[in-house]
């Protein structure tokens, strides 16, 4: 990585002009490089001399220029830049020796060998999947897909919760509400009959004691109605696979809820619970009969300063007193076992393809769990049962897995005013977003949304020699649902999502494409594109800046991977295909002067490579021609 690279020698050369000026009492500073948004201003540049300024004592200009003499007694660094500048107030600017760079082979740092569990997308299996659903498992996905390629060992769980109350609501319906009409499919069916039981509770009461019984015959597992329950989820789930498959969403395991708990998993963690101080049964209030999970006095105070804990009771219950678990114990006692913290472990079978799940009987010779990190993809309403299972390992004594245990948290999609019109839902409050709801029927289902968005692109496109519309569809929105910041609320517009310029998926495709048409072409010449060039004649300030922005592709990659923000990779893969784009309509390629032909061709491939490269990460196709 050049900018990791350039950061090293820039803190050697801090450290030596400490040492020269016997200041050792200093706290060192960590030196940060970035890249000037004006090319005037180098290629990389650095503060640190203005950091440095009060523990030296010395003006930030005449430190910068001792940071400097010091580099240039490193002999610029491998000869990687060809020259430093000093500015006021004192910032280090740099400017990189690209004949150089381009001879240099740069790598990732390497990464620990440690196993990485990584569960997204477990969604309830009782009707088809929204819009909602489909951010948390492209967020998901493309954390796999990143941290894959930085090279950590990554295993991907889907957590299917087959004993809610979700699935409990439509298993009533199913039994109960008759209901017809014309449904492609069980989903469907299931996301009308879920809307119509929530409205029936209200009119009927004695339904809502059905539910009872149903969450606990679900639990029990050996009746006619756990076995409805099953057969409705199992359909339900393989109908979420197709959904999540046309966006190149795939999962290692499925890992049913009724596992954990038929297989004994919460038993063992119950025990272990019971021998701490926390994990007690109340005896008399509202909570009677509980079993709780007291918080810490630290705990409750930071939990009393969010207002998000105002939903929640100062102790989290994890049985009622009816015995019926909260979602919230099952996982507890499902992260003991991601971590191998359980003595138990599930059978397995294969369910699709090598998509294996947990069953009671089955394969036990399998490998999964035993993470070393885990990492949740759930959305910001969880913040606060996410938080009682760390803090549950935590009372146990196992405050490593605890502190290797990631709520990545996002922002939900709600719908703006036009898209919530179209659906019926009344706007005249004003409101400048509208939230979906499961309960009520509202939402956009992912199949209608790719639907839509496929016919979208059919109508814009002149060619179609290329990706099939169904696929530049589904990378629209997918990119459309991870560019945004995780804590953004994603305000769902349907005319915004099925823009095909500007920040779009659409637009990464076509600019690789060209890039490649570029390439095809030059190899059709008996061009050689990846034969890097000797010499650089001149360079373009377009052809400069695209050289800048692929130089800083593995830093992007790495803080990404440590952050886990995916955004940082839309980020990145937008402005180099408007770099590249910019330097294809500037700097002719194919049609320039021999003696800057092959450098240009070398760019092209180069900006082709890399963009590929992001376009893998994100999870969205690396198309020949569009």
């Amino acid at each position: 990585m050049l900018s990791h690279w350039i950061r090293g020698h820039i803190t050697n050369a801090v450290q030596s002009l400490c040492e020269d000026l016997d200041v050792v009492d200093a706290k060192e500073p960590i030196v940060k490089i970035e890249q000037p948004a004006s090319l005037e201003h180098g290629d990389y540049s650095s503060n640190i001399a203005m950091q440095l300024a009060k523990a030296l004592r010395q003006p930030p200009l005449q430190i910068a220029e001792l940071i400097k003499a010091e580099l240039l007694q490193q002999g610029n660094m491998q000869n990687l830049l060809s020259r430093i500048e000093i500015v006021p107030p004192g910032f280090i600017n740099l400017y990189i020796n690209w004949e150089a760079w381009m001879q240099q082979e740069f790598e990732l740092p390497k990464c620990s060998a440690e196993k990485i569990v990584i569960e997204h997308t477990s969604i309830n299996p009782n009707k088809s999947a929204h819009i909602g659903h489909l951010r948390n498992s492209c967020i998901g996905d493309t954390l796999v897909r990143l941290l894959r390629r930085v090279g950590y060992d990554v295993e991907v769980h889907n957590y299917i919760d087959d004993l809610g109350n979700q699935l409990a609501d439509t298993v009533v319906g199913l039994l109960h509400i008759p209901l017809s009409g014309e449904h492609g499919r069980f989903g469907d069916y299931c996301w009308d009959l879920y809307a119509m039981t929530n409205k029936a509770y209200a009119i009927h009461p004695e339904l809502a004691e059905k539910r009872i019984e149903v969450l606990h015959d679900l639990e029990c597992g050996n009746s006619n109605i756990s076995w409805v329950g099953m057969l409705a989820a199992e359909r339900i789930v393989r109908e979420h696979l197709e959904d999540m498959s046309a966006f190149g969403i795939q999962y290692d395991l499925l890992v049913w809820e009724s596992s954990i708990v038929r297989e004994g998993f919460w038993h063992s963690a119950f025990q272990r619970l019971q021998k701490t101080s926390l994990f007690y049964q109340e005896t008399e209030g509202k909570l009677a009969g509980c079993w709780v999970l007291k918080q810490s006095a630290e705990d409750q105070v930071q939990v009393s300063m969010q207002k998000a804990a105002t939903d929640h009771a100062a102790d989290k219950v994890l049985v009622r007193s009816n015995g019926i678990l909260t979602y919230t114990a099952k996982d507890i006692a499902y992260h003991l076992w991601k971590y191998g913290l359980l003595d138990k472990d599930f059978a397995y079978q294969k369910f699709s393809g090598d998509l294996w799940i947990t069953r009671s009987y089955g394969i036990a010779e399998k490998s999964f769990g035993h993470a070393d990190s885990v990492i949740n993809v759930i959305d910001y309403r969880q913040e606060y049962p996410q938080a009682m299972v760390k803090q549950a390992l935590q009372a146990l004594g196992y405050a490593k897995e605890a502190e290797n245990l990631y709520h990545v948290s996002y922002g939900v999609v709600s719908l703006s005013p036009s898209s919530a019109a179209e659906l019926g839902i009344d706007i005249s409050d004003g409101k400048s977003s509208y939230a979906m709801s499961g309960r009520q029927g509202i939402g956009i289902k992912v199949t209608e949304l790719l639907d839509i968005m496929e016919g979208v692109i059919e109508n814009k496109r002149t060619e179609q020699s290329g990706l099939s519309s169904r696929e530049i569809a589904a990378a629209a929105i997918r990119y459309y649902l991870l560019r945004f910041s995780l804590q953004t609320e994603v305000v769902f517009d349907l005319e915004q999502a099925t823009e095909i310029s500007g920040n779009t998926g659409v637009y990464l495709l076509y600019a690789y494409a060209r890039a490649n048409n570029v390439l095809r072409k030059a190899q059709e010449r008996n061009l050689q594109p990846n034969r890097i060039p000797v010499k650089i004649i001149s360079l373009e300030p377009a052809e400069r800046a695209l050289l800048r922005h692929i130089s800083s592709w593995f830093d992007t990659l790495h803080n990404a991977s440590k952050e886990l923000t995916p955004n940082t990779i839309c980020s990145y893969a937008y402005q180099l295909a408007a770099l590249f784009n910019n330097f294809y309509t500037s700097c002719p390629v194919l049609k320039a002067e021999s003696a800057l032909q092959p450098f240009r061709i070398w760019l092209t491939a180069k900006a082709q490579e890399t963009l590929g490269d992001a376009l893998q990460v994100l999870g969205l196709p690396a198309p020949s021609r569009m």
